[in-house]
């Protein structure tokens, strides 16, 4: 088929990647001019594993190119919605202008049949909203609206390979176009649900905001355990074989960040409440609250690992994104705690394999480095808040020779605390004894 994707960021390059990878004709689109270029020339704007090879693969085919023109839109069968949706400024609502943006530009270009589908995450409503413009200005066109599910670091193959398809329409004939779109995933059995625009819309919000719930739920459950001196690790293993509940996402640490979920759950918050429902969603302000607080206890714990005061002591600090094989470091946890320790007069170097760049542009007053052994010589302190698979691989003896003092906090609960012990290591988790 012939498709457009509006928006070329982390979910627009990946979409339009893997759509041109799975044999349709596709043209990315973005206003950001050095975006376009570096996509052009084949380089991703951002980290993201096997995100290279498919960009290669698809332009090499022919089959994918960019343009900063909508015009260039023009003629597609399918035009994807794929812009970002941020926190607004001063406020916790969906920032809807791009949406917007993107849904005026392509109103000249839309072809007999053509159809707009929304992947974007946008509050309950706006769908319904665009689609009664769309009925007055372009009637020929058509409307749907299909949440992506995208998981930083697995990207790729969950585009390739979703785990699920939803479809939000008004009618089955745009059902019957996103499934030429995703054939190949619904021969393979990925299964398909089609609704309506608002439950659709919902099913987005609603998924990130019960993750949200799991990983905070573990969370408070650890301040319990350090109040009490029970092992919230063991906790979450014994109440995770409860197949009501599943082990995965029951790991408790300094907490969730990116550009999803945070501002996800905000935003949901601020729509229940322009609905008068804001009682429903009450909760998730404590969600919010909790994921917060976590940040602050791992600061807490350096302060009481150093004797009261982290002023002048060298803290390594490893890992600056808010998650592993990213370079994602919006609302990141791990750069937080790291501006929060160089506030406090500690000597802070951080290092991160692909976030370093991106962090020294949000805070140039801390050290970076990509190399772990230099930012672990001499620390008086590890914070190890990114579970990389390389700190996580640490090995206990080797780096004790590397630091001053052998004091280490994981902020992530991924250590064998027992060989790390072992060492000679002074170790404290969030929850473990």
């Amino acid at each position: 088929m012939r498709i457009s994707v509006i928006g070329c960021g982390y979910l627009g390059a990946v979409h339009a990647s893997a759509l041109a990878e799975l044999g349709h004709d596709v043209v990315g689109i973005d206003v950001d001019e050095r975006k376009i270029a570096a996509l052009r020339a084949g380089r991703p704007p951002f980290f993201e594993p096997g995100l290279p090879e498919i960009l290669s693969s698809a332009a090499a085919s022919g089959r994918l190119r960019f343009s900063t023109d909508i015009a260039d839109a023009a003629g597609a069968d399918v035009h994807f919605l794929a812009v970002g949706t941020p926190q607004t400024i001063g406020g916790t609502s969906a920032d809807l202008r791009y949406v917007d943006a993107a849904f005026e530009g392509l109103l000249p270009h839309l072809a007999e049949g053509s159809l707009i589908v929304g992947k974007s995450t946008v509050p309950v409503g706006t769908a319904a909203r665009l689609a009664a413009r769309l009925a007055k200005e372009a009637p020929h066109a058509n409307l749907a609206w299909n949440p992506e599910f995208l998981r930083e670091g697995f990207a790729v193959k969950d585009t390739l390979e979703p785990d699920r398809l939803v479809y939000g329409v008004a009618d089955e004939r745009a059902a019957s176009v996103l499934d030429q779109v995703y054939r190949a995933a619904i021969e393979a059995g990925t299964p398909r649900i089609v609704t309506d625009y608002a439950t659709a819309e919902l099913v987005k919000v609603a998924a990130n905001a019960f993750l949200a719930t799991k990983i905070s739920f573990i969370n408070a459950m650890s301040e319990i355990a350090d109040a009490t001196g029970a092992d919230v690790t063991a906790l979450a293993d014994a109440i995770g074989h409860d197949v009501r509940i599943g082990r995965r996402f029951l790991n408790a640490g300094v907490g969730f960040g990116g550009g999803c979920l945070p501002k996800d759950i905000r935003a949901f918050t601020a729509r229940a409440e322009e609905l008068g429902r804001g009682d429903s969603l009450a909760f998730l302000k404590e969600v919010d609250a909790i994921n917060m607080r976590q940040r602050q206890r791992v600061v807490d714990l350096a302060i009481d690992v150093l004797g009261g005061s982290v002023f002048r002591k060298k803290v390594a600090v490893l890992g600056v994104t808010f998650k592993p094989d990213s370079d994602d470091v919006r609302d990141s946890p791990a750069l937080d705690v790291a501006v929060h320790l160089k506030g406090l007069g500690a000597e802070v170097v951080a290092t991160d394999p692909e976030g370093v760049e991106n962090a020294r542009m949000r805070h140039p007053q801390l050290d970076y480095t990509t190399s772990a052994r230099e930012a672990l010589t001499g620390a008086d302190l590890v914070v190890l808040v990114t579970e990389w698979r390389e700190y996580r691989a640490l090995d206990p003896i080797e780096t004790g020779r590397l630091v001053a003092e052998r004091r280490i906090i994981d902020g992530r609960n991924v250590l064998d605390l027992h060989a790390w012990r072992a060492a000679g290591w002074q170790v404290r988790g969030l929850g473990r004894p």
